[in-house]
Parts: C-alpha cells; structure tokens; sequence
C-alpha cells in the first residue's frame, strides 16, 4: 500500500509536467504576430504619394531670372489701348512685369541707345533702320500696321478734304489755318516733317503763328487741335479711340505715302550687357505669335466696326512695301 502511494505521487507531478509543457507550447502561436512584418511591408505604399512634390519645382524653375522688362513704346500703342490688352496677357504667359514707358519712337529709341529700356515697340521705319545699322538694336521684327490720316475742322477751311498728302499741307499753309504738330521725335512727327519735305515750306524750321509744336503725345496733340479748330496729322487708331471727344474730322486718307508700320526691337546686350534681354525676345515672341496677332486683328472691331492695327508678323517689310 505504500508501494502504490509512492508509485502515485511521481505519476501525478509526471502528468502535471505534461500539462504545463502543453500549455506552454499552444502559447507560442500567439506570440508569432508579434514577429511578423506585415506593416513593415505595407510602409513603401503608405510612402509613395510623398513624391508628388517633387514636380512644383518644375514650375517654379520656369519663372523669369529677371521679371522685370522695361518697354519703351510709342504713345499711340499706349493711347489707342491697345497695350491695356495686350501687357496683361503676355505677363500672366510668362511671368514678367513690364514698366511701359509710352513717348515719341524717337525718344523710345533714345532710351534703347542709353541702355534705359530692354525691347522697344517703335513705328519710325527709316529712323529703326538707322537704329539697327548702328548696332543699338539686336533683333527687329514686323509686328502690325494702320495707317496715318489727316484731321481738322469739319468746316475744312484750307479745303484740303481728298487731297493727296503734300498737296493738303501745302493748302494748309496756303490758307495759314492752324496746324497741330507733335515736334517731338515721334513716328508720328517724323511722318509729318517727310511730308513737309515734299512742299515748297518749311514751317519746322520758319515757325510761323499758324504751325503749333506741342512736344506731346498723338492723344494730347489731338485735343489741343480740337480745342484750336487746327488741322493734324494722327494715326488712326488714337483718333478712333479718341474721337467722342474730339470735334475733328478724317479729310485725308487712303494714301500709300500715309503707311503706320510697327516694329518691336530688342536692345543689343553687346553695348548694353545688363539689359534684359530674355524678357525682351520673350515679349517679340509674344508679339509675333498668331494668338497674339489674332488679338491684334480683332481689337476695336467691337467698338469701332473696325480693326485699329492690322497683324503683319507672317509679312516681310517688302510685302509692305518698306
């Protein structure tokens, strides 16, 4: 009977073991998740999106080096309004911010010789040219065109109404009626003293009471004319967006001698190394190209029932008879 007693005791601690090692060995499973890697495998998933930023450099890497453009342009662009179109298109394409600077071709040019502009807009044909052999331009191009006209009183008293050009001034003077001039080294005035030059008078040079030099732009020279009753010389598209203002009728058209032909001309970074010139041949790209140019077509057709500048970036100066 103790034999069995003694016998019991170890098999029951033997069977107790077994137990324990049992339950011990089903706990491992449960542990294993914690081994796993199923997050760390899901971790380049969870990360790929964050490569997405790279690509607003990209567009920050086309913004200008230099934004700032300086234009020195004729008055009429300025006055007819069509730079008030045109400015804000081409610095939302491309990020430059222009300083318009709207005075005579000739003084536009005077500042591309100093090096205090970056591209010019210009409509003085013979005086670019001359600009150009010089060396102070770097690249020209043929942008549009409208044309000249002579107005005055609708009472015409030098009776110059369908006259040829020469033969209206020298009526003009003939008659001593009043005579609005820019004097002012503008397309404009240069147009009229070429004119001038194909009289027998001279009154740029004479200065008699009758020809008034006004120093000013094509907008503020056809208000003194209208105010005066005086006879001028205009280009077209600043008298159409002028002329409810104005008491000054068209008496001279139609002449090929009367042609308003527009250039953009960027400065020449050999004499003048800091100017912009990356803005500037964006903005005669800008000018040149055929939406631009289809703009220009279309602009006081609205308001006027007629074109104010006909686009010629497809033409030749040839083609235009220049």
């Amino acid at each position: 009977m103790k034999l069995t007693t003694r016998n019991i005791v170890p098999t029951l601690l033997l069977i107790f073991s077994i137990v324990l090692t049992a339950c011990g060995s089903a706990a491992t499973p449960t542990a294993a998740p914690v081994t796993e890697a199923p997050i760390a495998t899901e971790a380049p998933a969870t990360q790929a999106p964050t490569e997405a930023p790279t690509e607003v450099p990209t567009q920050a890497s086309a913004a200008p080096a230099n934004p700032n453009l300086i234009l020195a342009t004729t008055t009429s662009t300025q006055d007819s309004g069509l730079l008030d179109v045109l400015i804000p298109m081409f610095e939302e394409q491309t990020g430059y911010k222009v300083q318009t600077v709207a005075v005579g071709s000739g003084q536009a040019m005077e500042m591309g010789q100093q090096g205090n502009a970056d591209v010019l807009l210009v409509h003085s044909p013979s005086a670019e040219t001359t600009f150009m052999s010089d060396g102070w331009g770097k690249d020209r191009a043929l942008v549009m065109h409208n044309d000249f006209i002579i107005v005055g009183p609708a009472a015409d008293p030098a009776k110059i109404k369908d006259l040829g050009p020469a033969d209206a001034f020298k009526a003009i003077a003939a008659a001593q009626a009043p005579f609005v001039a820019r004097a002012d080294k503008s397309g404009t005035s240069t147009k009229e003293l070429g004119i001038w030059a194909k009289t027998d008078v001279d009154p740029a040079t004479t200065k008699p009471a009758w020809y008034i030099e006004t120093g000013q732009g094509m907008g503020a020279s056809l208000t003194i004319a209208s105010e005066k009753g005086a006879y001028t010389l205009s280009d077209r598209a600043t008298y159409l967006a002028s002329k409810d203002k104005l008491q000054l009728d068209v008496l001279v058209e139609g002449s090929k001698t009367l042609l308003n032909v527009y250039h953009v001309i960027t400065v020449n970074t050999d004499k003048w190394p800091k100017v912009n010139y990356e803005g500037a041949m964006a903005f005669l790209k800008f000018m040149t190209d055929p939406a631009t140019q289809e703009v220009i077509a279309k602009f006081g057709v609205d308001k006027y029932g007629q074109p104010l500048f006909f686009p010629d970036a497809d033409k030749t100066d040839a083609d235009l008879g220049l």
